[in-house]
Parts: structure tokens; C-alpha cells; sequence
């Protein structure tokens, strides 16, 4: 007999595809479900094979490098190569061209790939070295001091309650 999804998978399938690094903390959270049963929902799914892989999503739109080709440009090539392929193979997945192109973006990503980075606070354009700032399990990155200094100074309420969530996570865990 096939296994049936229900809300419980479905809401958990959901959590991962908005950001799949989310820990079983926080889609239990975000879902209404408790930690231990939104593990095993996951753990069935894989031991299963419905869930073969949780894979990063890049934005090459971000990338400065001028050697990387457009993203446009690659997303039609990839496109164009997986579905030929795909022809080729009829007895094969779509799943296939989705391979090839994890396995092109797999090329572009080289030492010395520079991403462009914002302002956490003021948005524009980080052109030198980052001013970060870590707390938590967080970074966040500055063009400069002053607005390093603002944002500890707008949002020092919710970094504090986010250092004592985490400290009291780490010793509840103990």
C-alpha cells in the first residue's frame, strides 16, 4: 500500500521548501507541530525516498565576478540541455534535468567568486570589506561603522532576546 501524505508531511514539506535549512526547531515553530514528530516525518520521507536530497538554491544575480556568464544565459542553456537530454532518455525523470542543471551550477562555483553585498542597515552597495557584526547563530553585514552602531542601537531589544533564546536552548539541550 503506498503511504499517504498528510497535514503533518505536507505542512513539514512546506516549512522546507520556503528555506531548507531550518532546523526541526523551528519548522516545529512555525507549524504547530512537536520537534520529535516533525524528525520523524522527515526521517520517514527519506527512508522512503520521497526527499532525496535538501539542496542549496543559488542566486547568481548577486555574483560580481564579470568571468561568470549571465544567469539568464545559463538558466536557458541548462534549460535547453536538460530537456534534449530529457528526449533522449525518455525512460528517465524530470528529475534529470534538474541534475544537469545542479551539475552546471556545480562548475560556476569557483575560489574567488565574489558576492555583492548590502548594507544590513542602509541597503546600499558594500564596496569595501565588511564591518560584521555576529550574534547568536546570526551576521550581519555594514558598509561602515556608523551603521554597524545604528543597528545595535534600533534593534538592541530583539538581539538581546535573541541571544537569551539561544542561551536558553543551549541549556535546556544539556
Amino acid at each position: 500500500m503506498p503511504l499517504q501524505l498528510d497535514d503533518y508531511d505536507v505542512a513539514v514539506l512546506k516549512s522546507l521548501f520556503k528555506d531548507g535549512r531550518k532546523s526541526f526547531r523551528e519548522i516545529s515553530r512555525e507549524t504547530g507541530i512537536t520537534t520529535p514528530t516533525v524528525k520523524a516525518r522527515f526521517t520517514r520521507l527519506v527512508n522512503v525516498g520521497f526527499i532525496k536530497s535538501v539542496s542549496p538554491i543559488f542566486d547568481y544575480s548577486i555574483v560580481e565576478n564579470e568571468n561568470i556568464l549571465k544567469p539568464e544565459f545559463d538558466k536557458q542553456q541548462n534549460v535547453s540541455i536538460g530537456k534534449s537530454q530529457v528526449k533522449e532518455k525518455q525512460g528517465q525523470r524530470d528529475s534529470n534535468s534538474r541534475s544537469l542543471f545542479r551539475q552546471e551550477s556545480n562548475k560556476l562555483i569557483k575560489k574567488g567568486l565574489r558576492i555583492k553585498l548590502n548594507c544590513e542597515f542602509c541597503k546600499g552597495p558594500i564596496l569595501a570589506s565588511p564591518h560584521i557584526y555576529r550574534f547568536a547563530n546570526y551576521e550581519r553585514f555594514f558598509c561602515c561603522t556608523e551603521c554597524l552602531s545604528s543597528y545595535k542601537k534600533k534593534y538592541a531589544g530583539r538581539i538581546e532576546s535573541i541571544k537569551r533564546r539561544l542561551k536558553e536552548e543551549r541549556n535546556s539541550s544539556l
